[in-house]
């Protein structure tokens, strides 16, 4: 499969883009694909007070909160390491003291040209407020949760079960 044709249909905060694909067998076939960008989030683990910290926010595609990791989009010319540090000090406050990269996926890639780089960062030092960026129209508020609280916890965002499994799997050899 080739695509042949690319067209931006919508250019608000996100993007949509119509292709055409030619296929094997040389049919054309109109498709739509979302572009967002590309995104980085991380698993955040206070090693000071035992505790993981996520976030809750209200999310459009869900139409309702949800607890999940830190996450954002990285900027143009921004390499994910600098987005997730950015990102983690904006939303929860915190200074990154060690950095494992999990994964870089894609979320819904039969629609979505997004990917998702997901880390677990280790954090001491909380030097700023967190909470989001009121410019940016974000309201966050902060979860706290204990190794057994964020093993209880039934998430629906599926970069947040990744990270937590990952975590089970590599750092509680569960």
């Amino acid at each position: 499969m080739q695509i042949t044709q690319r067209q931006r249909v919508f250019d608000g905060h996100f993007k949509v883009d119509k292709l055409t694909v030619k296929q094997a067998n040389g049919k054309e076939v109109p498709r739509e694909q979302f572009a967002p960008g590309h995104a980085v989030a991380a698993l955040v683990f206070d090693t000071t007070k035992q505790q993981y910290v996520l976030t809750k926010q209200f999310r459009v595609g869900a139409e309702q909160e949800l607890p999940e990791i830190a996450a954002g989009m990285i900027d143009q010319a921004e390499s994910p390491e600098t987005a997730v540090h950015r990102e983690i000090h904006e939303e929860l406050g915190y200074e990154i003291d060690e950095l494992t990269r999990i994964v870089q996926m894609w979320p819904s890639p039969g629609t979505s040209a997004e990917t998702i780089t997901v880390y677990y960062a280790e954090v001491s030092r909380q030097t700023g407020t967190g909470g989001g960026l009121a410019d940016e129209d974000e309201h966050l508020e902060m979860l706290t949760f204990s190794q057994e609280e964020l093993l209880a916890q039934v998430f629906q965002d599926a970069k947040t079960m990744l990270a937590v499994q990952w975590v089970q799997l590599h750092k509680l050899g569960a």
